[in-house]
């Protein structure tokens, strides 16, 4: 087989050179003439075209891995700053080591675990500098790249196992066990790992092994998503896909980025793999909890420019800075904020602008069907909107639905969201039925939310559509508790909405008729759970109803958040006055206006 470009290789400049060929994308933008050039619509095709200037990407039908061409955007010269750096323990990795590492894993990748093309590897690891460098690696060789969150319980890891069948798993000493028996598993923190990175090398430096041919419609990485409706499904995303969302342009300055998200996430997951083609410094927060004031006291100790992260994570920073001024000082260094992930409340915003008012705050929005951020804004101007996520990113085309007539919507006038665009996922791994159901034959994907694109192009996100709840960044599908709740001999029935909070976002919290002559209260119901289920997963309150309105399918009501309204000024702690009320036939709170 012929062997990839790789740094240093002549065929590097031939993709660089090949990187500003159009793209080969199969549905062709309209005329420029029939486009408004403020909000990007096409009153013909009733479409939202992005008006961003193009991106690096190669020829479509290039056969060339990610990894490859993320290298191929590196400057010949490899800069002396680090790639990466352990925010927690100082590790630094610079950017010859980083390339040098991928190059030895890959060959130790294949030489040793027989990791071929296709292979799908499962990464249940915390954040940590060699695990980007794990993630390239695999992706260099062909193999499939499935990270998943070492929180969860060995019962949710069973499952996700289940959905995309790897062959080999990545872990450490605290996380393995969860493991289901009988999967290769290699250690990240034993010396059989650090072994990987002295592979040998061919004479022309070269790591061996590592000659493998791969297309860009190649499935890369496989994350978890609960989708638009119910359960976790297994997203499979391509090497294109990921270039689409991670090509940039040479930047002026030199960006030191902290990343504050979880690593198995796509949020984390695209931006950590921003290193190589930006040939900025990646920190990685690896504590693990989130501190407000030690996050501040790294941006300062790193000289950070840019800090990634959810809106949880936004308010702990904002609320560190509102009771210490002095560490408003620390940051001088903080350009722009990056925060998406979950909606982001206004007041929390306006806070955040009145305590660090030289600072751009950047929200995107996307999916991990849409391999993250499809809408981002950008500069002063756009992150000034607030409430918007900014424009659509290059490459991506929109319609505004109505959910019910199914007809194409003007801009500002709001319905569902419907992309497309390299960036789309490939579908759901052995699940075509659901696949179907998001992703058209024409290749627009249903993002399940309420949105609308201004007259200048800003997209605004209004609501969900679907059911999943938002816990501090963190998806938390409602029908997967219902089924469990539903395991439980003194329930009959059981239903799973969001709580508004003010730090979390949203809390799961249940509806649930209990069987005749049971004895069941809220502490059993919520033990039950917190068994069973990560942390994020768990039910914050218990409230007990007659019985739970359902539609003509016989399934629970796509609006029950709406019908079982709960104030948020209903203390934390649910009374027995308010537990009497649900119980009554009046247990319906309208929603205030």
């Amino acid at each position: 087989m012929a062997a990839q470009p790789h740094p240093g290789d002549p065929a590097l400049h031939n993709c660089a050179q090949l990187a500003v060929a159009p793209i080969g994308e199969s549905s062709m933008p309209p005329p420029a003439a029939e486009v408004d050039p403020r909000s990007g619509y096409c009153a013909a095709t009733k479409t939202f075209h992005s008006l961003r200037a193009p991106l690096p990407l190669p020829p479509a039908d290039l056969p060339l891995s990610f990894p490859s061409f993320m290298f191929s955007l590196l400057p010949a010269a490899l800069p002396s700053r680090p790639a990466l750096v352990d925010a927690a323990t100082g590790e630094a990795v610079p950017f010859p080591a980083f390339l040098s590492g991928v190059r030895a894993l890959a060959a130790a990748l294949r030489a040793r675990l027989g990791i071929s093309r296709g292979d799908v590897a499962f990464v249940l690891a915390p954040p940590g500098v060699h695990v980007p460098v794990l993630y390239y690696a695999l992706m260099a060789v062909g193999a499939v790249v499935s990270p998943a969150n070492p929180a969860l319980t060995a019962g949710e890891i069973s499952g996700l196992v289940a959905l995309s069948g790897p062959s080999v798993a990545f872990a450490v000493k605290a996380t393995a066990g969860k493991l289901p028996p009988g999967l290769n598993t290699v250690l990240l923190d034993s010396a059989r790992f650090l072994s990987f990175f002295h592979e040998a090398r061919d004479e022309d430096g070269t790591a061996a092994g590592t000659d493998v041919v791969t297309h860009q419609s190649d499935p890369a990485a496989i994350l978890y998503s609960s989708g638009t409706t119910g359960r976790a499904k297994a997203v499979v995303l391509t090497h294109r896909n990921l270039m689409a969302s991670n090509a940039t342009r040479a930047a002026a300055t030199v960006d030191v980025l902290m990343l504050a998200v979880p690593l198995f996430h796509v949020y984390g997951f695209t931006f950590c793999l921003r290193v190589a083609p930006s040939a900025n410094t990646l920190v990685l927060h690896t504590a693990r909890r989130f501190d407000g004031r030690e996050v501040l006291a790294a941006v300062g100790r790193f000289g950070a420019t840019r800090l990634a992260l959810a809106p949880p994570a936004l308010l702990a920073i904002v609320r560190a800075a509102e009771e210490e001024e002095t560490l408003i000082a620390r940051v001088a260094t903080l350009q722009a904020v990056n925060c998406g992930g979950a909606p982001l409340a206004t007041e929390l915003f306006r806070r955040f602008l009145h305590k660090f008012p030289g600072v751009c705050l950047l929200q995107g929005y996307g999916l991990t069907e849409t391999t993250s951020g499809f809408c981002r804004a950008v500069g002063e101007e756009e992150s000034a909107q607030i409430g918007s996520v900014g424009r659509l990113s290059w490459g991506a085309q929109a319609k505004v639905v109505h959910p019910e007539t199914g007809v194409a919507l003007p801009p500002g006038v709001p319905g569902e969201l419907w992309v497309r665009g390299p960036f789309v996922m490939k579908g759901y791994a052995g699940d075509e039925d659901s696949t179907s159901k998001i992703l058209d034959s024409e290749g627009w994907l249903r993002t399940g939310d309420l949105c609308y694109i201004d007259k200048d192009g800003i997209v605004f996100v209004v609501d969900r559509l679907k059911e999943l709840i938002k816990y501090k960044g963190y998806q938390v599908p409602p029908a997967e508790l219902e089924s469990l709740l539903q395991t439980h001999p003194d329930i009959d029935e059981a239903a799973v909405v969001p709580y508004p909070d003010d730090q979390a976002g949203e809390l799961p919290v249940a509806f649930i008729v209990s069987r005749s002559g049971s004895n069941l209260h809220e502490a059993q119901i919520k033990e039950f759970v917190a068994k069973q289920v990560v942390h994020y997963k768990q039910i914050h309150h218990v409230f007990f109803v007659n019985s739970i309105p359902k539609n003509a399918a016989d399934s629970f009501s796509v609006k029950l958040k709406d019908l079982f309204w709960i104030p948020t000024s209903v203390s934390a702690l649910v009374s027995h006055e308010v537990e009497s009320l649900l119980r009554s036939p009046m247990a319906i709170f309208p929603p205030l206006i």
